[in-house]
């Protein structure tokens, strides 16, 4: 793993990101302390959700699914 200082990555931008994408790290320290890792950008897996797809294997709600309760229906919510 490499340490360079934020003045050394800005002028060997290009030079670090060639050797970060061979696999190497590359740690940027202000001074002795260090603030931040380079690593080699690593693609997300896909995860396979598709929107809409369980569209249809599910029945329809009925049209009054969503009506208003009755009184002894409400009652029984209390």
């Amino acid at each position: 793993m490499a340490r360079v200082t934020v003045q050394d990555a800005k002028t060997h931008l290009s030079r670090l990101l060639r050797r970060v994408e061979a696999g190497e790290e590359v740690v940027i320290s202000r001074g002795k302390t260090p603030v931040a890792r380079m690593i080699p950008y690593d693609e997300p897996a896909p995860t396979g959700r598709v929107f809409g797809a369980a569209r249809g294997l599910y029945a329809e709600p009925p049209n009054d699914a969503f009506s208003a309760l009755t009184v002894d229906e409400m009652e029984g919510w209390e």
